[in-house]
């Protein structure tokens, strides 16, 4: 796996400012990856700040930015795609000193997808290695173990000849890392780029992951639901593991501009942080990341020298199928908010949380429903690893009926209690059995003050068929 996307560095404060000064100094390389399009987009940028929001549009908007990087891949297995599909699964691999876990990450792909996923998905693997001989021994490995994927037009191995790399050695040493690792990490965007580049076209969206990778069951069904639940907001990356290239997902139409981001600045620093400067200045400012993860790191020794890596991404469940629906409501609480911890986190995917100053008897949390429904399941969770007494003492939910009010003030005439919090949790089944009506209200009722605050960690519905009109 390539390891340099996992190193967190202090560092990552200024960077902002150390990008700026790189973009003066790109005036003066001439390199063949950097296209005119892509010079005056330096130019431009310059004499502006690279939050500013003349170079957002800037950056949005160039025509240039849109078009596909002028290189030639090698088929080393699978043929090109006869139609579109919904995602595309990218990996790039290179020779490892020690272990090699591609086949493994491959395997895990398809195991953990069912019949119908696979109609959807493409997998495409990049081989980055240099060394020609092992790309052929790895390809024949692949063709032997998935020829079925293969042959259904579902796995494709392609490789990009060395001559269209850029140079990378004699490089920039910054962050005074040793010119072993700064080629290391220049290549690896390099290697990125290209395959951004080719998978440009291949389906509506594309999630990145390292070749050494473990898979949640169904995690296609898991990344289609929440892609339907941010409908009509905007996003640029969504995060599905909080580890390093792992399960970032894109709108493929943004493909071909990070392929280009990443050329640009291919020697300036490793691909994380140049990941978290394009969504920026694509104006998504703050990280979106979905719970539980949905892909794990497996590999034990790095790509980088073989060194060892044994990072695990603790929010990762093998069996994330089972995400709560949670559907359209709006959100009131009359507790003290602190900061800007407000009740909609508490009832989003997003690793994020609302949090209360310390509630006193008669406090609640409403849930309003656009539209009143069916629920089989709920489950509440409060506090969080950290903060663990920050959890609900003493507190009952209750689900209501029959709403009255204006849009700030919507709640139920009637409630009907389904049980008690304990421990801070509350987990209730078969709902459905239970309330005979279709609920309006959902709300978390304090039932006994507390000096403790109070976070609401996660709120999760499961709803069952809608009611009939």
């Amino acid at each position: 796996m390539y390891k340099e996307c996992l190193r967190k560095r202090s560092a990552v404060s200024f960077l902002g400012i150390l990008v700026i000064c790189l973009l003066f100094m790109n005036l003066y390389i001439e390199d063949t990856y950097v296209l005119d399009g892509d010079k005056q987009l330096i130019r431009e940028t310059a004499t502006h700040q690279l939050n500013s929001e003349r170079y957002v549009h800037t950056f949005k908007d160039l025509s240039n930015f849109s078009g596909s990087i002028n290189v030639s891949y090698r088929y080393l297995a699978g043929t090109p795609l006869l139609r579109k599909r919904y995602l595309t699964i990218g990996l790039s691999s290179v020779k490892r000193k020690k272990g090699n876990y591609l086949l493994e990450t491959i395997k895990s792909i398809f195991e953990q997808s069912s019949y119908e996923e696979l109609k959807e998905i493409a997998v495409v693997v990049h081989l980055a290695e240099f060394d020609l001989s092992w790309c052929d021994g790895m390809v024949q490995d692949i063709t032997q173990k998935f020829a079925h994927h293969v042959i259904a037009g579902r796995l494709m191995v392609i490789h990009t000849p060395e001559e269209y790399y850029p140079v990378l050695d004699g490089l920039k040493r910054n962050y005074n890392d040793p010119e072993e690792r700064v080629k290391f990490r220049s290549k690896q965007n390099v290697d990125y780029a290209f395959l951004l580049n080719f998978c440009a076209n291949l389906s509506d969206y594309y999630v990145m992951l390292e070749d050494d990778v473990r898979c949640a069951k169904n995690f296609l069904t898991v990344v289609k639901k929440v892609i339907t639940s941010r409908e009509g907001t905007y996003w640029v990356t969504l995060e599905f593991s909080k580890l390093g290239y792992i399960g970032k997902l894109y709108h493929s139409h943004d493909l071909p501009r990070l392929a280009h981001f990443l050329l640009m600045f291919y020697q300036e620093m490793p691909c994380d942080w140049l990941l978290i400067h394009f969504r920026g200045l694509l104006a998504q400012k703050d990280v979106i990341r979905f719970k539980p993860s949905l892909f794990q790191h497996m590999g034990y020794y790095s790509s980088y020298k073989g060194a060892e890596n044994k990072l695990k991404d603790d929010d990762f469940e093998e069996d994330s199928f089972d995400l709560p629906d949670n559907p359209p409501a709006n959100l009131y609480t009359n507790m003290n908010v602190f900061e800007n911890y407000e009740a909609s986190k508490a009832y989003s995917t997003v690793d994020e949380y609302f949090w209360g100053k310390a509630p006193t008897t008669g406090d609640f949390y409403m849930i309003v429903f656009e539209k009143p429904i069916k629920i089989s399941r709920i489950k509440v969770v409060t506090g969080t690893e950290d903060r663990q007494n920050d959890i609900l003492h003493h507190g009952a939910l209750e689900v209501g009926e029959k709403i009255v009010g204006g849009k700030k003030g919507r709640q139920c005439t009637t409630f009907l209690r389904l049980g008690e919090f304990k421990n801070g949790n509350l987990e209730i089944t078969d709902v459905d059995h239970k309330v005979l009506f279709d609920i309006n209200c959902m709300r978390i009722l304090i039932t006994k003050s507390q000096k403790e605050w109070l976070i609401i960690r996660s709120i999760s519905i499961w709803t069952s068929q809608p009611p009939s009109q």
